[in-house]
């Protein structure tokens, strides 16, 4: 659970990983995260690295791609499920057919959208305590 104050759209200092195969995509999003005071961890290209930081960093919520340099997203979506961190997943092209056909209610935001609107999809998808 990302324990936030959604209300004003702030991520109060918690770890956002990022995990964007296009740099230039991946910088706008960590400079979202931290222009809205979160702490942007990443951003990285690869699913190996999303699932390396995810063991050893605290991780509050992610930004995921669905197709990175390595492969699709679903290994790292599934670890992130199961670690019960929200994430949302940021692509242009939808969710893999393996993930997909899992029929998770996953908050899928097309590009091109604007890195605020993905970090208030975010804040909106997880629980936020008063």
């Amino acid at each position: 659970m990302l324990p936030l104050n959604g209300r004003g759209h702030v991520l109060n200092g918690y770890p956002i990983l990022i995990v964007e195969d296009d740099e230039l995509v991946a910088a706008s999003l960590a400079d979202a995260v931290v222009a809205q005071q979160g702490r942007a961890i990443g951003p990285v290209a690869t699913v190996a690295e999303g699932l390396e930081l995810l063991a050893t960093e605290h991780i509050a919520a992610a930004i995921v791609d669905a197709n990175l340099l390595d492969r699709n997203v679903t290994p790292l979506a599934l670890a992130l499920l199961d670690a019960q961190i929200p994430f949302v997943v940021y692509t242009g092209t939808g969710l893999p057919g393996e993930l997909a056909e899992l029929r998770l209610d996953l908050p899928v935001i097309l590009k091109p959208e604007s890195p605020r609107k993905v970090i208030a999809t975010l804040l909106d998808r997880a629980s936020l305590p008063e």
